[in-house]
């Protein structure tokens, strides 16, 4: 009964990542390095008016026009974020609204219960809930966290930055945990230990005895 359990959910959970591969565009202002400035009008001006209001730096209707309003709005946002205030998102300024979009999102499934195989807020296991988050904000992960390991670039410890995966040794060799690095020694991921999205400290022994690395996805 145990083994129908897991393949109906291994099922369930690839009809899910199919449905959402093929729904989900994944060409955005971010990722297509497109430069958005005052005066444009496009879809990828609202989709950044919609993750600035996720963000709570715009108080209006997304509209896909750049005017005065997005521009203060992106300089508001550039300010706090020790970027020069000019009002222009180039990559790194999408790149850190990327990340920071990222953060939202995976805070939002804190609590959310661990299920062997899930990929879905109804449950997650860990990889799961990486290959979800990152998912919704237009970027494709591996279903496994050995797949996910072998994405994006390598970084040190002393390098982490928020958004990076951090990968962990525990029931097999080789990377089978995976979390998103939160900073201040803190990440965010599902536990099966603690049978739900969990935020945990990097410093503690289980995770210093277990880490095996990084990867940053968001660059």
């Amino acid at each position: 009964m145990k083994v129908k359990k897991k393949i109906i959910t291994l099922l369930a959970a690839f009809a899910f990542t199919f449905t959402t591969l093929g729904s989900t565009a994944f060409a955005d202002y971010y990722s297509s390095y497109i430069t958005l400035y005052q005066g444009m009008q496009n879809s990828e001006v609202k989709n950044l008016q919609n993750d600035l209001k996720g963000l709570g730096y715009f108080s209006f209707y997304p509209t896909g026009y750049f005017g005065s309003l997005t521009k203060q709005s992106v300089m508001q946002y550039q300010r706090d974020n020790n970027i020069a205030a000019d009002g222009i998102v180039g990559h790194q300024t999408a790149k850190e609204i990327k990340v920071d979009k990222v953060l939202e999102t995976a805070n939002k499934y804190l609590g959310v219960p661990y299920v062997w195989g899930g990929v879905s807020p109804a449950g997650f296991d860990c990889s799961g809930f990486t290959h979800y988050v990152f998912l919704q904000n237009g970027i494709v992960l591996q279903r496994t966290s050995e797949l996910q390991y072998e994405q994006g670039i390598a970084v040190s410890k002393e390098q982490l930055k928020p958004g990076d995966l951090v990968f962990f040794t525990t029931y097999k060799p080789g990377p089978s945990h995976v979390g998103i690095y939160l900073g201040n020694n803190q990440f965010i991921h599902e536990s099966s230990g603690a049978g739900k999205v969990t935020i945990s400290d990097l410093s503690k022994s289980y995770y210093l005895e277990h880490y095996i690395g990084a990867k940053r996805i968001i660059r």
